[in-house]
């Protein structure tokens, strides 16, 4: 039985042994630069251990690998652009490093790449998977305009109903969808890729809770980016929002005071200031909380899935080390 590191390797093989450079030069090379910053490669690893799981042939999912994950990427470079990201994975993002019209065009390119891929294997479902890739396309573009529409919000304005459904589509359903994906290209009973499914919807909730936690109380220095940036970028991730439900009338007139504070003049006591507030609520147990309620969620649904135990311990190495539940 091969064990999660094979996946991650074979992985990284396939995108190594990949050409994505094309002409005219200046549209393919931030194609490639894109494809090969790197980064976790968990889309399209999640997509073959899904396939494996049902016993499917591993050739037959390569190629809709790569196009999840140059979707993945696609989303990611436009993402960058509206979200003014100078950086991705410690590099310059492709509207820094070459300019905004190279990254729209580009970042087009690659959602028809995607398709090119997905299109590139005959399998007998293809027009099932088709379809399961374009409605996973659809609601994550969905979240992404949810996430936009809430930066003009107020705090109060979105509910934690809110923005846990704009999580769900904008992070959540990727990973459920390469899952699904995998599993139709092994030509998985309907039943069990229903579960896989929702056990990726699960696990996508718990690690984007994670990340907001992360945001928070990471380590900058693992966790790449500045503690406090989703405090100093006004963001309405679960924090703030659950923060809001737990605070009294004066703590909750100071949280959103601090959230709506659109030109700060001393951003680091601004981050200071609510972590403090956090602290005074109890916050960081109850989003610890929250986390381990949808890790538990995914656990159950992946124990329910009807197919070779011993075949899920892959899926379950993966997801215990994105949890951080495992080195």
């Amino acid at each position: 039985m091969n064990n999660i590191k094979y996946y991650l390797d074979r992985v990284e093989r396939l995108f190594d042994e990949e050409n994505f450079m094309g002409t005219p030069e200046e549209l393919y090379a931030p194609i490639d630069y894109t494809l090969r910053l790197g980064g976790k490669r968990i889309r399209p690893t999640l997509l073959l251990v899904a396939n494996a799981l049902f016993g499917g042939k591993e050739e037959d999912a390569l190629d809709v690998a790569l196009g999840i994950e140059t979707f993945h990427n696609f989303t990611l470079l436009h993402d960058d652009l509206m979200d003014r990201s100078p950086l991705r994975r410690g590099r310059p993002t492709v509207y820094v490093k070459w300019d905004e019209n190279t990254a729209i065009l580009s970042g087009d390119t690659m959602y028809a790449l995607a398709w090119r891929y997905m299109l590139r294997t005959p399998l007998p479902k293809l027009h099932e998977i088709l379809n399961r890739f374009n409605e996973t396309a659809i609601e994550v573009c969905e979240g992404q305009q949810k996430d936009m529409h809430f930066e003009r919000k107020s705090l109060d304005e979105v509910s934690l109903d809110d923005y846990m459904d704009m999580i769900r589509q904008k992070t959540a359903v990727l990973l459920a969808g390469a899952l699904e994906i995998g599993a139709m290209t092994a030509g998985a009973p309907q039943g069990e890729v229903d579960k896989l499914w929702k056990f990726g919807i699960h696990l996508g909730l718990a690690f984007q809770l994670q990340d907001d936690l992360l945001d928070g109380y990471g380590d900058t220095a693992l966790f790449g980016k500045k503690t406090g940036q989703d405090i100093r970028d006004n963001k309405k991730t679960y924090l703030p929002l659950r923060a809001l439900e737990l605070c009294d009338t004066e703590q909750a007139i100071e949280l959103r005071s601090l959230f709506a504070d659109k030109t700060c003049a001393d951003e680091e006591r601004k981050v200071c200031r609510a972590l403090a507030l956090y602290e005074t609520v109890g916050l960081r147990t109850e989003v610890e909380k929250a986390i381990a309620q949808e890790f538990a969620l995914a656990q159950e649904y992946l124990a329910s899935v009807l197919a070779d135990e011993e075949k899920k311990t892959p899926l379950r190495e993966l997801t215990e080390t994105l949890m951080g539940r495992k080195k």
